[in-house]
């Protein structure tokens, strides 16, 4: 996965993510808004036959003490790791109790 900052300032990230598509793109979308810091957080994907979404962020201002976009990036990076940890671990279980039947 190659991602390319396109702006960078200290209230705002957009950067765009080489190969992937709605479905990460969604995901990710979600985890960032879930940060109470976030004001707004979307993507885009300018051209359907080039899927290279842009992701953008910006933070609310005032808020102390203040994050930056590209730790919230980070920390929706691992919330979204830890979850599907989560998943994996949950559906060996539910396959193990089917196969009990």
């Amino acid at each position: 996965m190659n991602i390319k900052v396109l702006k960078k300032t200290p209230n705002e990230l957009r950067i765009e993510i080489e190969g992937e598509g709605h479905t990460f793109c969604n995901v990710l979308q979600r985890a960032l808004l879930e940060d109470k810091t976030v004001e707004m957080a979307g993507y885009d994907i300018p051209h359907p036959l080039v899927a290279n979404p842009v992701v953008y962020v910006r933070m609310k201002e005032g808020r102390k003490p203040e994050k930056k976009p590209e730790t919230v990036l980070r920390e929706a990076a691992t919330k979204i790791k830890n979850q599907t940890k989560q998943f994996r671990t949950s559906l060996k279980k539910a396959l193990k109790e089917w196969q009990k039947r």
